[in-house]
């Protein structure tokens, strides 16, 4: 077990490689490089992942195969043994960063155990680029992830956040969004607040309002595509700012 932040280069290297949330364009030279060195490539899709290596013409390595919440065992140590082989393996999630709401933290911690290099490409990231375009507080925010889909265990994710001052970010499906919205209203408050659906795209959206407007707005509409949104913290200034104050 390795105690310590050094990692062990004898062995090989796990490359944690962002890619694009929508825009194809999006991603890095340095992204694209690393692909194209890579021995092995573990991704929660393969498919999706290809489509990269197409648009790009990248050569793909020789080994890829899928690492997904429903395998992160059996897929973890394959990647593991191929670490030890001294292997340059890859990691990548359908978009963004791995490990942030999606798989990956539990593979890279094992390898940090291990005494594997880590090796990050960074990039997009849905998280991030809602809380730009938002127009909310960015000096602190906290991620939330997915809201549970129950309405009881919902309103208690909401609460334990009431009384922070900090951005919330959080990510909804879109038959769940009036639901949340609704949720966090009556939780927190007629804060301000952004619903961004299917950032980076071509339909890409962001609505932008008091969370009492965004629910009744939202409230039957048909949403298609992957939602984010974000909602100003128990901070008074937060909402002078919105309204221009």
């Amino acid at each position: 077990m390795n105690s310590g932040t050094e990692q062990n280069t004898a062995g090989g290297t796990l490359f944690v490689i962002a890619t694009p949330i929508g825009n194809m364009e999006d991603i890095t030279h340095r992204a694209v490089r690393i692909l194209g060195e890579l021995d092995a490539l573990a991704c929660e899709d393969t498919r999706i992942t290809r489509r990269i290596f197409e648009r790009y013409a990248i050569s793909s390595p020789r080994t890829i195969f899928s690492y997904h919440e429903h395998n992160e065992e059996s897929a973890g140590r394959r990647i593991l043994g191929l670490l030890r082989e001294g292997l340059r393996v890859g990691l990548c999630s359908d978009a963004g960063q791995p490990g942030i709401s999606d798989p990956g933290f539990r593979i890279i911690a094992a390898a940090h155990e291990q005494g594997h290099r880590i090796e990050i490409i960074p990039g997009p990231s849905a998280v991030t680029t809602a809380l730009a375009v938002s127009g909310l507080p960015t000096s602190s925010f906290t991620f939330k992830g997915f809201p549970p889909r129950k309405p009881g265990p919902r309103r208690r994710f909401l609460e334990l956040d009431r009384d922070t001052p900090h951005t919330l970010v959080m990510y909804e499906s879109p038959h769940r969004i009036a639901q949340l919205l609704k949720d966090a209203l009556e939780v927190l408050g007629n804060r301000p607040a952004a619903v961004c659906i299917e950032l980076t795209k071509k339909f890409e959206q962001v609505r932008r309002g008091p969370l009492a407007d965004l629910a009744i707005f939202f409230d039957g509409a048909e949403v298609k595509g992957e939602i984010t949104v974000v909602i100003a913290g128990g901070n008074p200034r937060a909402a002078r700012f919105f309204r221009g104050e």
